[in-house]
């Protein structure tokens, strides 16, 4: 008998992002090192080296790295089923569904994979619903990465490399300007799409009035008023959807990033009267809401609700942006600190960039944003004693 050992071979970092540079597509500058493992804020790499994640892979590890409960879920769930297509009926995603619509406004839910298709299926229903054909959005903005959002985001880096092929009726307007939104209203306008506050364009908090003020608009002339709440919902602000903060009431919702604690998913909601826009064959997918994510959203709802981690949104979000206002005393680059919850954005007076990879030298993983925005996202599960260490560092660095 003939045996045949096979090794296996250890790549090390630098021969793994070479064999990266080798097979992937070129999108994305990514930092230089690889993570290996997490367990709550700390993440480590595959050379050791220990990290406080205040990034939390974009403001989507609500509940951190490694809950054994959403763990638990995950694995109980995958044991029974994983994927089953939409042309069945489905226990976790009925279970989450009811979950979700009797903690918002909104009465109906569509299951995606992304943030950028919850958007893209919510200007469809607005499209359908109304029978219009313009969308308005604002400056600034994020909302994804197909050419319909990629069209309505307000970030012309985003657009110009398609400028030839983007599709017609979107708007453009400055945000938090709600004149500007007044003039561009006319008979074809469908809806109004704008995020509640801003992320990916620098951590921006409108007027207390602005979004009451669409809101109002909206229903005056009958417009479809989308928030985008991807970003900036399931606690990252303080409350479970940003826009509880201002007091409206959307048509629309889109949310993703942190509904399945890391699990990728997405969804967007409606009132049951848009909600008749759609009718068999007007959309589909074939992986939204499929059991396993759904399984993960439930335990990841169950988690935030039950270990009150709203309420430690509010209180860490506070003491983070008290903790970064009293850095300014002593730092003139810095320009202003705002936030909400544990969504906080520093803006500098010069590209952040650097700061990001001195604070990764240090243990920390931050992000820059919008050029000169240094963005902190952590899990809500985040500490005093973790933030103190964050501004601790940040106070060398800077």
């Amino acid at each position: 008998m003939v045996y045949k050992i096979f090794m296996v071979i250890i790549m090390n970092t630098k021969e793994l992002m070479e064999a990266e540079d080798k097979y992937f597509v070129n999108t994305f500058t990514r930092q230089p090192i690889i993570l290996d493992h997490g367990d709550g804020l700390k993440v480590w790499d595959t050379e050791g080296n220990e990290y406080l994640d205040f990034f939390a892979g974009i403001a989507v590890n609500c509940l951190g790295h490694k809950n054994p409960k959403l763990i638990l879920e995950i694995t109980k769930q995958a044991e029974k089923l994983i994927h089953i297509s939409n042309i069945y009926y489905n226990e976790p995603a009925i279970e989450f569904a009811e979950k979700l619509v009797n903690k918002t406004c909104l009465d109906k839910i569509f299951y995606t994979n992304s943030g950028a298709e919850s958007n893209e299926g919510a200007i469809k229903l607005a499209l359908k619903y109304t029978g219009k054909s313009e969308i308005i959005s604002t400056s600034n903005s994020f909302h994804g990465r197909t050419l319909l959002t990629v069209t309505a985001t307000g970030q012309e880096k985003y657009k110009e490399p398609y400028a030839k092929n983007l599709p017609q009726g979107i708007i453009e307007v400055p945000y938090n300007d709600i004149d500007a939104i007044k003039e561009a209203v006319s008979d074809e306008t469908a809806a109004i799409i704008v995020e509640p506050i801003q992320g990916e364009g620098g951590v921006n908090i409108p007027d207390d009035d602005y979004l009451p003020e669409i809101e109002k608009l909206c229903k005056e002339k009958g417009i479809v008023f989308i928030l985008d709440e991807v970003q900036t919902g399931f606690g990252r602000c303080g409350p479970l959807f940003a826009h509880e903060i201002f007091g409206v009431k959307p048509d629309i919702m889109s949310v993703a990033k942190g509904i399945g604690g890391g699990v990728p998913m997405g969804a967007f909601l409606a009132t049951e009267e848009v909600s008749k826009g759609f009718v068999p064959g007007d959309h589909g997918t074939t992986f939204g809401g499929g059991p396993l994510v759904c399984a993960a959203a439930n335990a990841t709802f169950d988690i935030i609700m039950d270990e009150d981690l709203l309420k430690n949104s509010i209180d860490m979000g506070t003491y983070l942006l008290i903790k970064l206002v009293e850095l300014m005393d002593n730092h003139e680059v810095i320009k202003e600190v705002r936030g909400a919850g544990l969504l906080v954005g520093m803006e500098l007076n010069k590209d952040g960039g650097e700061y990001v990879d001195l604070m990764r030298e240090k243990g920390f993983l931050i992000n820059c944003t919008a050029g000169n925005v240094l963005r902190f996202a952590p899990p809500l599960i985040v500490s005093k004693e973790e933030i103190d260490l964050l501004v601790k560092a940040l106070d060398e660095v800077l």
